[in-house]
């Protein structure tokens, strides 16, 4: 399944999304540049990897504790990249229209960090298979995860537009976003060899679960109840 788009139009212009669609893009050229010694230096992709991934180890240490947060603007490869921003570029709007621009940056912050001790406890637990601390952690995954675990709380009626086999359908918010939370959950208990980190998506989701519930739902109803004055 894949979404196109979804029939839920904002009320206000998501500024910030945009602008974190925006650094994600710039940071993943400018490493992918550099990587393949394209306009700049293949050393200037080596000193991202090396200053800017979050390494679970360095975490737990309490070091460079800073990557907790540069690490949500990295990612491996272009497939990692373009399945991220879409999903952002589709969910993001709405959630930012519900918690205000500078709320919704602050809750996309919480849902990263909530995700990355996600992942991090889930090695502990030995849950991620090698549980391998040294391995560093990329991409705004477990950030955006929460960007959909709100909008499965606040949204559950919207239609997403999605791409199935030879059919493009509506399908609700609650239907498609509780699917892809179920997948997560399956891959994380199954999948255990996987690089990709799906309890940092997992804890993403739950972490924009809370706050939708503990602020999100108020400011709706507020919203909702402004639009009817």
């Amino acid at each position: 399944m894949l979404p196109l788009k979804d029939i839920n139009r904002p009320l206000r212009t998501p500024h910030v999304n945009r602008m974190l669609l925006i650094a994600n893009i710039v940071i993943f050229l400018v490493y992918w540049l550099s990587a393949n010694n394209i306009l700049f230096s293949e050393k200037i992709a080596a000193q991202i990897e090396d200053k800017f991934t979050m390494v679970p180890q360095q975490v737990v240490h309490g070091e460079r504790l800073y990557t907790l947060i540069t690490s949500m603007f990295m990612h491996a490869d272009w497939w990692h990249l373009l399945g991220n921003m879409l999903f952002l570029y589709i969910f993001g709007d709405n959630v930012e229209d519900i918690f205000g621009h500078a709320g919704y940056l602050v809750f996309y912050v919480l849902c990263g960090l909530a995700a990355a001790f996600a992942h991090i406890t889930s090695l502990y637990l030995g849950l991620t298979i090698p549980a391998d601390f040294s391995i560093g952690v990329v991409g705004a995954s477990g950030a955006i995860s929460g960007v959909l675990g709100a909008y499965f709380v606040l949204f559950p009626r919207a239609k997403i537009l999605t791409w199935i086999a030879y059919f493009i359908l509506p399908i609700p918010a609650v239907l498609f976003l509780g699917f892809w939370f179920l997948l997560q959950w399956l891959y994380g208990l199954f999948d255990v060899g996987s690089p990709v980190a799906y309890w940092a998506h997992i804890g993403g989701f739950i972490m924009g679960m809370i706050l939708a519930l503990a602020f999100g739902l108020a400011k709706k109803r507020e919203r909702d109840r402004k639009i009817h004055l």
